[in-house]
């Protein structure tokens, strides 16, 4: 019994270069005769002249006229200037919280806690939207550099921080 899934052998294909030599030459004749038929139809204009035309056609004349009546002009008045008014005059309150006595054992823990946060409550700069801002979020370009505190009193700094300017804890 033969089996079904063979079948014959497809016969190789030639390279292709193997093409007959005289197929070669008929495919660079024919492709020649076209170039020069093409050349011959193309040199038989009319080498861009043009038929002049023995009939003289009358020529047609437009004139416009138009006359113009000046508009008057514009009318300029000049205000008198106001006095100059004063600047506003910027007031700055500084807020401090008074040390109350320690009653506890003595150490100087109170102190340096509070020496270093600014009152509470009370920040310098403040956001767009009149809120403290605290550290990690994103400094606006005119506040780099700056310090001021938080909500809560701790002082953060403008610093440049992974590419970016964000508040950041001193």
């Amino acid at each position: 019994m033969t089996n079904p899934y063979t079948g014959p052998i497809p016969p190789t294909p030639r390279p292709p270069d193997a093409r007959p030599l005289r197929k070669r030459v008929l495919v660079w004749l024919g492709g020649s005769a076209l170039f020069i038929a093409g050349v011959a139809i193309g040199s038989t204009g009319d080498d861009g002249k043009q038929p002049v035309d023995s009939r003289a056609k009358p020529a047609t004349t437009v004139t416009a006229t138009t006359t113009a009546t000046p508009e008057p002009g514009p009318t300029v008045t000049e205000k008198a200037k106001s006095p100059k008014k004063p600047d506003p005059t910027v007031t700055v309150t500084k807020t401090a919280t008074a040390k109350g006595s320690d009653t506890g054992s003595g150490s100087n823990s109170s102190s340096s806690d509070s020496s270093s946060r600014d009152s509470t409550g009370t920040c310098s700069i403040v956001s767009s939207s009149g809120n403290c801002y605290s550290a990690g979020q994103f400094c606006r370009n005119s506040d780099h550099g700056a310090v001021t505190s938080t909500a809560s009193g701790r002082k953060i700094k403008c610093a440049q921080s992974s590419n970016a300017w964000r508040w950041t804890y001193i």
